[in-house]
């Protein structure tokens, strides 16, 4: 068993409706022109950086945009629809797939099996229609009897899937400890995770209690544009890299999580060093944080934390000393985080044996060839707002997508089912 990373594929929709109340790149980008052929080149750069790295690498595809199945059931259709309802029925954050769901791998559960739960996403509209075709995916994706996948936890319990989940184990095929972080509203925003969606996963998981950490965001960190906890922590194998303000018990939490495994290492960046907002900003800690080949961990962080002043430094006198992470590499996304969405937002962790996986979510270099072939010739080089109600544009859209899982042989296989 080992780690694989399942980036999401940037869609042909990709645009700015700044749509997502709490998260502040998306909202502060409202109404600019959107590029979604370069910001889906540039996922699939990422993609290709992971594999040099020597780690394996998955994909998630777009979903099918305008969603027309979420606005019939809202009694309308796309031509007649609101501009609010255009734009939240064409959005394109699917790409973020750790959203995606949660997942448990196998040495943690009562069964063996490795368990994943797709996220109702139900806090932001554009986001609470997407859970039926991840789930489609998903059950094509994991198939195998190894894996068991769950429909959503139901309204009125709010679940963002892995980006307020962590994993901790000796190595990623070792039993581990599961941290679910949930949030209470911090300031203007909501809270995205509710601790009942977080244990009722728990539950469905069949994970051993004593195993098992709720811990509660900062309400400071919400307020300040965490509306995720992997905007202010990260962590991977014996590893927590946590802001200093990430966690509403902070010192219990702490104590809570060496009790359970005496052997973690938590690499604390203090708010004297780099403030929430830095955090934010630069989501220094919405980074990958991996395990090489060679067992040495690196981060992999955006252009937009090199770019803080505050943030490279300490990443470089983090280097310097002799802690756990021992490599930074840098990669754009730059696309993606002008709508709230850095690198760790773009990827799903699932510790399986690759072998077990439908192979037509496993890529290489020749597939991404593929994969970016489809993309330049199909998706749309720029979208502005007022693009949204152009028939063309919506025309393009759709046919980008069908030419894209044509080019994957999933044309037949992702029948999307809107029952649980």
């Amino acid at each position: 068993m080992i780690e694989i990373n399942f980036d999401g594929l940037i869609g042909p929709s990709h645009n700015y409706a700044g749509l997502s109340l709490g998260n502040l790149a998306a909202t502060g980008n409202a109404g600019q022109p959107s590029h979604p052929r370069a910001a889906a080149l540039q996922g699939i750069a990422k993609m290709r950086a992971n594999i040099a790295l020597g780690l394996t690498q998955g994909i998630l595809l777009p979903h099918a945009r305008p969603d027309h199945h979420w606005l019939a059931s809202l009694s309308t259709s796309y031509a007649a629809a609101p501009p609010v309802l255009k734009a939240q029925a064409l959005s394109a954050s699917a790409m973020w797939a750790a959203n995606a769901a949660t997942v448990s791998p196998a040495p943690d559960t009562g069964d063996g099996k490795t368990h994943l739960t797709v996220a109702n996403l139900l806090t932001m509209p554009h986001r609470s229609h997407e859970w039926p075709e991840t789930l489609a995916q998903l059950r094509v994706a994991f198939a195998h009897p190894a894996f068991a996948v769950h429909g959503p936890v139901p309204v009125p319990f709010g679940d963002e899937g892995a980006a307020n989940h962590m994993r901790m184990a000796a190595t990623h095929d070792a039993p581990g400890i599961e941290i679910f972080v949930y949030g209470e509203r911090g300031g203007p925003f909501p809270a995205r995770q509710s601790r009942v969606a977080s244990e009722a996963i728990a539950r469905a998981h069949r994970l051993d209690p004593a195993r098992t950490i709720f811990a509660e965001q900062n309400p400071e960190a919400i307020a300040a544009g965490a509306f995720h906890n992997d905007v202010v922590a990260v962590a991977n194998g014996p590893v927590l890299f946590a802001h200093e303000q990430a966690f509403a018990d902070r010192d219990g939490f702490y104590a809570t999580l060496l009790a359970a495994m005496p052997t973690a290492q938590i690499v604390e960046v203090p708010a004297s060093a780099v403030s929430l907002e830095d955090a934010v900003t630069s989501y220094l800690f919405n980074a990958q944080l991996v395990t090489l080949p060679d067992g040495t961990m690196a981060l992999i962080v955006p252009e937009e934390a090199r770019a803080n002043a505050r943030v490279w430094s300490w990443l470089e006198a983090m280097l310097a000393g002799n802690g756990p992470i021992r490599r930074v590499e840098v990669v754009n996304v730059r696309e993606s985080m002008s709508n709230g969405g850095g690198p760790a937002c773009l990827r799903l962790r699932v510790v399986a044996d690759p072998a077990l996986v439908d192979p037509r979510f496993l890529v290489d270099n020749a597939k991404l060839d593929r994969i970016a072939g489809t993309v330049t010739a199909h998706w749309p080089e720029s979208i502005e707002p007022r693009d949204i109600s152009n028939v063309s544009l919506i025309t393009d859209i759709e046919r980008a997508r069908a030419a894209l899982l044509d080019a994957l042989d999933l044309s037949d296989s992702l029948t999307v089912n809107h029952k649980a």
